[in-house]
């Protein structure tokens, strides 16, 4: 019974570190996503910027 009690335990602590594996991921795809469109935009942003700058 003993031996039960203790793979119950591990079973439950192990969906904890999987659960933190899975918001690791999507978290760093996110970051991924956000650095590609900062790559692909940035230089658009800036001129939009630029030229609203000279505007006012």
């Amino acid at each position: 019974m003993n031996w039960m009690t203790s793979m119950y335990v591990k079973a439950r602590e192990w969906h904890k570190g999987q659960t933190m594996t899975e918001y690791a991921l999507i978290l760093s795809a996110v970051a991924v996503v956000v650095f590609l469109a900062y790559q692909t935009l940035g230089n658009s942003i800036t001129t939009l910027l630029s030229n609203v700058d000279s505007k006012l």
